[in-house]
């Protein structure tokens, strides 16, 4: 959902189709300058990230973040991992959850609020292909009542 102050940079919507979610959670994310000026413009892909817990600390993986065009050699590496900043009592709630069996730290939105870069974090479990298959009967059936009810 994006608010007044907030502007999407980009939304993983395959995720709602893969994954169950349970809750989300909001962190900030540690880039690099270039980092910034590439997602200004849009320049992102994190269909297949997800975060990970080592130590104390939470940090996202495989997400891909152009170089940024008017760059120099100081550019940033596309795919690296990135820390998100999370207070020490949100990490270990999600410590505590992401060890129950099947759960994992989807990134599922990416938006800047009041300048800054920030990332929607879901803690979330697999579908099942049945399940899938489920909510895509659904969505048709859906559809298919609008459409008699518009003519």
């Amino acid at each position: 959902m994006e608010t007044k102050n907030q502007k999407n940079i980009s939304v993983n919507r395959k995720a709602r189709h893969e994954y169950l979610f349970l809750q989300t959670y909001e962190a900030g994310i540690v880039l690099q300058g270039t980092e910034v000026k590439s997602l200004r413009e849009g320049n992102t892909n994190f269909a297949d990230s997800y975060a990970s817990v080592r130590g104390n600390e939470v940090w996202l993986i495989g997400m891909h973040i152009d170089p940024y065009k008017q760059g120099n050699i100081n550019n940033h590496e596309p795919v690296r991992d990135r820390k998100l900043l999370l207070n020490k009592s949100e990490i270990k709630k999600l410590i505590v959850k992401i060890n129950e069996k099947g759960l994992t730290l989807i990134p599922y939105r990416l938006y800047f609020k009041n300048g800054k870069v920030k990332v929607e974090l879901a803690l979330a479990k697999g579908k099942k292909t049945y399940d899938k298959r489920e909510a895509i009967k659904k969505r048709d059936l859906k559809r298919e009542q609008e459409r008699r009810i518009k003519f």
